[in-house]
């Protein structure tokens, strides 16, 4: 039910659901700003919050304000208001990401599986059963990914085998560059594994010839990786792009990444984003083959399946990134 006006408890509540979004190293990089004149709602770039050795442009900065955006448009539209987005709306500010006006009664967009499922969406570390996605369901995560202007690919099983290697590669890569690996450690923390039912000797050292590379979007760098052996056989995985790699673009693929995660959660699907290869110039730009020559912008690799839901991260209250 739309409320009347936009009273601080619902402020609140449309930025917490904002800030239940997936960031880079879990650096949650976003403020948030009320213009009570027009309705308006703010996002900028929390700047002392990138960063500088692993993502150098603030493609995953954006990235990551997309996802809290789409969080923002969901939830909106759940109380009952017209979501109006504009993205990078003032040229002169540039930490001003996007905004979101609310508007009149919603007549788009107003889905409750995905307001609900934006409280339940986790990343999941953990092994996924065999069971293959209905293709139902897969079509379905790609219109969700095409409604926001990306592409969501599914490769081959040969295709797979070779993004694992390269995000094998680039786990490697991190894991000796002492620069990446201090900025890391200031904001990742390592996953209480035995809370997840996992017993301490399923650990193991790093083995990056024999192991699914587990350190995602949101998760430690230098996490153990778990035996391959207790993964699954075939990991289902998908690739989200774009045609373009403008501010735009990285802006319009968090949405689209977020709102696959969504959809993908209603249906019970867990998902891992696997961010290690994006990190590496050279390495992201064989993530996507270049076809008819065009070649597509790499913005995420997702591993998805059925398991347990994965641990949450902790988040900044919506007070605390309200500027």
């Amino acid at each position: 039910m739309r409320s009347s006006t936009l009273d601080v408890a619902t402020l609140e509540a449309l930025v917490g659901a904002a800030v239940a979004a997936p960031s880079i190293h879990n650096t949650q990089p976003w403020l948030f700003r009320l213009d009570a004149d027009t309705v308006t709602l703010e996002i900028r770039a929390a700047i002392d919050r990138g960063l500088r050795h692993s993502d150098p442009t603030g493609r995953a900065l954006h990235i990551s304000v997309g996802c809290a955006l789409l969080n923002l448009r969901v939830a909106v539209a759940h109380f009952g208001w017209e979501p109006v987005p504009r993205l990078l709306p003032r040229p002169a500010e540039p930490d001003l990401l996007a905004t979101v006006r609310l508007g009149g009664t919603t007549r788009a967009f107003r889905d409750p599986h995905l307001y609900d499922a934006l409280w339940h969406r986790h990343s999941s570390r953990l092994p996924f059963s065999d069971r293959r996605l209905p293709p139902a369901v897969l079509t379905e995560l790609i219109e969700a990914a095409h409604a926001e202007g990306a592409l969501l690919s599914l490769p081959s099983p040969r295709e797979t085998d070779r993004l694992l290697r390269l995000t094998g590669e680039a786990e490697h890569r991190n894991a000796v560059n002492s620069e990446r690996a201090a900025e890391s450690r200031l904001w990742v923390h390592e996953p209480n594994y035995s809370a997840l039912g996992i017993p301490p000797e399923a650990l193991g050292p790093q083995d990056f010839r024999n192991r699914i590379p587990m350190r995602d979007f949101g998760a430690p760098r230098h996490s153990a990786l778990l035996p391959a052996r207790t993964f699954e056989k075939r990991p289902s995985i998908a690739v989200l792009s774009t045609a373009h790699d403008r501010r735009t673009d990285w802006l319009r693929a968090g949405q689209a990444l977020e709102r696959v995660l969504l959809v993908a959660t209603a249906h019970g699907v867990r998902a891992s984003l696997m961010h290690q290869a994006l990190e590496w110039f050279d390495l992201r730009e064989q993530l996507v083959p270049r076809a008819d020559h065009r070649r597509d912008h790499a913005h995420m690799v997702i591993r998805l399946g059925y398991g347990p839901e994965g641990a949450s991260s902790p988040r900044r209250t919506a007070r605390q990134t309200l500027a």
